[in-house]
């Protein structure tokens, strides 16, 4: 599994931008996939998963009702659409693939990751 980050960049407040994570190695199917993000001193901190099926989809709280997590294993990408964005959503974001586990708000429940795609929200 090699995890490739696209898609971030910089827009205005309320906009909204779609991130990629792409599986350039074997398939991850049968992975969860989870979008991470890390702003400037502070800790890395979960934003979405979803499970190997598709079937189940859980948000970190500053980001529900506006993020939403997709996956397309036929093209073995999974997607992070972001809507209503807000400068506190200023950050790098890194996806991560592992299996499923109940502990998916943490760091250590993810095999593997990708390096990171920047997004950047000014008011």
């Amino acid at each position: 599994v090699q995890l490739q980050a696209s898609g971030g960049g910089s827009v205005q407040a309320g906009d909204s931008l779609r991130v990629s994570c792409s599986n350039s190695g074997r398939t991850f199917n049968g992975y969860a996939v989870g979008w991470f993000r890390q702003a400037p001193g502070k800790e890395r901190e979960f934003v979405a998963v979803i499970d190997w099926r598709g079937a189940n989809t859980y948000y970190g709280d500053p980001v529900k009702g506006r993020f939403a997590i997709s996956r397309d294993d036929a093209k073995n990408t999974v997607y992070l659409q972001m809507n209503s964005l807000k400068p506190e959503d200023t950050a790098l974001y890194y996806c991560a693939a592992g299996p499923w586990s109940r502990n998916y708000v943490y760091t250590f429940a993810y095999k593997y990751w990708g390096q990171g795609t920047q997004v950047t929200v000014s008011s």
